[in-house]
Parts: C-alpha cells; structure tokens; sequence
C-alpha cells in the first residue's frame, strides 16, 4: 500500500508520523548516494547522502505538496552540501586526471576510443573544474544524475530556460577548451553531457 503512494503524500504524513519519512529514504537515498559519490567520491559520499535525508526531514514541513516526486528535491539539497564539499570534489576530479593512464581492458575493439579517452581525460577533468559553480550544477546533475531538464529546474530552482542556457554555455565551453569538433571522434567523451533524458 505504502508503495504506490506519492512521495509528497509520504512526506506529508510524516509531519505528523515521522516514521514514514523512511519511505522516502528507502526509494531514493541509492540515487542521491550514487550522484554524491560521482562527484565528491566514495569516501564523502555516504556523509553527503546521509546528511541530504537528515536536511529533508528537517525541511519536510516545507515540502511543495504540489511536486509528487521528491527526488529533484532531494538532488538540489545534495547539490548544496556538496558545495561545503567543492575542495574534495576538485581534489577528486584531479585523481582522475591522475590516473588517466590506467587502462582497462585489453579488448582490440574500441581501442582506438579508449586511447583518445586515456589522452583527453586530464583536459576534460581539468574542463569541469574550471566551470564556474552555476554551470557546473546543472551539468552534473543532468550527466551524472540523469535528471531531466526540467527536474534540474526543480532541483536548483531555476527557471527551465535558465538551466538550457546554462548546460548550453557549459557544454561549449568544454567543447572549445577539448578543441572538439562536432564531428570528432573524441566528441564520444562528452556525448553523455547532451543526451536528452526526458
């Protein structure tokens, strides 16, 4: 029964029945710790995504009724406590970089793609880091957390137009700093930043 019902029913019982908010935790903490370990790293991630359901549980009486999902809701409170985190986010991002030339896989097909992957990861890494705060926002949450659009809207409370402009303005701007053109091979590295989730 307590499957089927929406997350802002859920919420709004649990003013009052605080033990259903666990509901909450349940269908989406997996999510939120998945995108927090994308981008501050498995370490910070558990503390990042733990202390995102303590912030909503707090906030709960404020919950928009109106937003059935609680999920945009929930990534746009990650997303601020991943500020508190940006040091461990560039020192992570810079790991990466570090390590480009680790392979995996020894497989001949795609070789050539994971070659150009392993040379172009530093500038990428480097690319992401150097985005100013309000274009990489909304670029991560759209490639590492898959959100939509509009969900990215609501996760950062920003108009719609606002974050196309923004994902827009940020994806060039990797693309002029890679020196990709649109026809490139390497344009495969940042294909996932453009894929239209719905």
């Amino acid at each position: 029964m307590g499957q089927t019902m929406l997350d802002s029913d859920v919420i709004h019982g649990s003013i009052s029945e605080p033990a259903r908010f666990a509901l909450i935790f349940d269908r989406h903490f997996g999510v939120i710790h998945s995108y927090a370990c994308r981008r501050v790293g498995r370490s910070t991630a558990e503390e990042i995504a733990s202390q995102t359901f303590l912030v909503a549980f707090d906030r709960r009486a404020q919950y928009d009724a109106s937003r059935a999902s609680a999920r945009p809701w929930l990534f746009g409170i990650a997303t601020n406590l991943i500020h508190e985190k940006r040091r461990q986010e560039e020192r992570q991002f810079r790991a990466y970089a570090r390590a480009a030339d680790v392979g995996q896989g020894d497989h001949l097909e795609g070789t050539e793609n994971r070659a150009d992957a392993v040379r172009l990861r530093p500038q990428l890494v480097a690319s992401l880091v150097a985005l100013p705060k309000e274009e990489a926002d909304p670029l991560l949450l759209f490639a590492l957390a898959e959100l939509s659009y509009e969900e990215v809207a609501d996760a950062l409370e920003l108009p719609i137009g606002t974050v196309k402009s923004r994902l827009y303005r940020a994806r060039r701007r990797i693309r002029e700093q890679l020196r990709l053109p649109r026809t490139s091979r390497e344009e495969t590295l940042i294909a996932n930043l453009e894929v239209d989730h719905g």
